[in-house]
């Protein structure tokens, strides 16, 4: 008698859905070419986790949570996570390969189980030994950090259970398998079910999990999109191989906010926190030449001050290039198209550059002024006024719109040295700033140095 055929089963790549025919489109989600075959044979119907029977409770009698947190005893991941861990959270952290993030990981470890937590440590990409040598050159293990080397959820899950732990470190979810499945280790449905296994697993005991996951060469996390809506959190590693400074900022975040940002520096003995993150990302000597500015942003409650470039240069092939680095491009368009309809500056046979220096990359709109002032000095070959930082958002009309954080941008300002920060006219009471300005026009002719001969109409 032949055997029963394995049951072949679709899914698709970014939201997770499955179907019984492949399909171009998918059918959840709508994206194409998503769809990837796995072959289904057992899956156990029994979920472990919550109880069978819950109660449903009035919301009067619910206690209020203090927010209980774990600390990692690294400031910028605690900041990022809004305080610390939350107990019983599953938080994920996601990166390119060689960022840092079983480095970070390593060292969070080893400060919690200082602390007194017990701590595990289950690592499927690396032995004991690399991981305890990594150990050793970034700190001091503690006997209270345990490691386990396995890929195997159910050896996970025996061991939380047989054992009295308060923080699990997975390294990493694509390398975790169940049972319960007969598809690979990294698999759509592994990653998935295994997510929800350790969410299952966290969530009754108080048990803290932090989970590595891989990125995708797209930049976003590898596996099923409906794994990141499992997680209570997602933290994204950022940084490149040439450049020695890692940011770390939250996608996610259902105990705290998601416009935090950490600044490390990797060195050999690990990462290092950055406390002056504007003085790296600024790095000026002396003044700065025309098509350079200084942004006053905010990331957060943490205000930066960032350098702006900017080249313009006649266009001889084709249509003239609008590139940003760090920045929007739709939003630099829009930026450019403001420049010439209501500043009078002509851009339409120029290539127009922008590069936001350090490898920072601004989402804060208050960054608007600094690049069209950038854009400004480089056409017009025209420096800024010396110790000028900028903040401000652009409107369509040309005129200048206030920002939030004006009394933080200007104390990040003050503190490195830039006695003058330009902002916008506000008509309550006075943000401190020494240059205030109702239109873009009215700024560019006012703080970049005169050459002697009026341009503005």
């Amino acid at each position: 008698m032949a055997g029963k055929k394995p049951k072949s089963v679709f899914f698709c790549t970014e939201c997770g859905g499955d179907s019984p025919v492949w399909a171009g489109k998918c059918p959840h989600c709508g994206s194409w070419n998503t769809m990837v075959e796995e072959i289904m044979e057992t899956m156990s119907s029994v979920s472990p986790g919550y109880p069978s029977r819950i109660d449903a409770v009035s919301i009067i009698d619910v206690d209020i949570e203090n927010g209980e947190r774990i600390s990692t005893s690294i400031g910028e991941f605690d900041r990022v996570l809004g305080g610390g861990a939350f107990k019983g959270s599953v938080v994920l952290i996601g990166g390119q390969p060689g960022i840092g993030k079983s480095t970070l990981m390593i060292q969070a470890a080893m400060n919690m189980a200082s602390s007194g937590l017990n701590v595990l440590y289950a690592t499927g990409e690396e032995s004991p030994g690399q991981v305890a040598d990594r150990a050793r050159r970034v700190g001091k293990p503690t006997k209270n950090l345990m490691l386990l080397p396995t890929t195997d959820l159910s050896a996970v899950e025996k061991k939380i259970e047989t054992d009295d732990y308060q923080v699990l470190i997975v390294d990493s979810i694509q390398t975790l398998h169940t049972n319960q499945l007969s598809s690979a280790a990294g698999s759509v449905s592994q990653v998935r079910q295994c997510a929800s296994n350790l969410v299952n697993l966290a969530k009754p005991r108080g048990l803290t999990v932090f989970v590595i996951g891989h990125v995708t060469k797209e930049g976003s996390i590898a596996g099923p999109k409906v794994l990141e809506h499992l997680v209570d959190a997602v933290v994204s590693f950022e940084g490149d191989s040439f450049h020695q400074f890692r940011l770390l900022r939250a996608v996610k975040n259902r105990f705290g906010s998601t416009s935090e940002l950490g600044v490390f520096e990797m060195k050999e003995k690990g990462l290092e926190e950055v406390a002056d993150a504007s003085g790296y990302f600024l790095q000026r000597d002396g003044g700065l030449g025309a098509g350079s500015a200084v942004a006053a942003i905010m990331e957060g409650t943490r205000p930066f001050l960032v350098e702006v470039q900017a080249l313009t240069s006649t266009t001889h092939y084709g249509f003239p290039q609008r590139r940003a680095t760090g920045f929007d491009s739709g939003r630099l368009a829009m930026l450019l198209a403001v420049l010439e309809r209501r500043c009078g500056i002509e851009l339409g046979n120029q290539d127009v550059y922008v590069n936001v220096a350090g490898g920072f990359n601004i989402v804060d709109p208050g960054a608007d002024m600094a690049v069209c002032l950038a854009v400004a000095s480089s056409r017009l070959e025209r420096p800024l006024k010396k110790d000028t930082a900028l903040s401000g958002e652009i409107g369509l009309g040309g005129e200048i719109r206030p920002v939030a954080g004006m009394d933080r941008r200007l104390a990040e300002s003050g503190n490195l040295g830039f006695t003058n920060l330009a902002s916008a006219r506000e008509k309550k009471e006075d943000t401190g700033a020494k240059f205030r300005f109702s239109t873009l026009a009215a700024a560019i002719s006012g703080l970049l140095v005169e050459k002697g001969e009026k341009w503005l109409s």
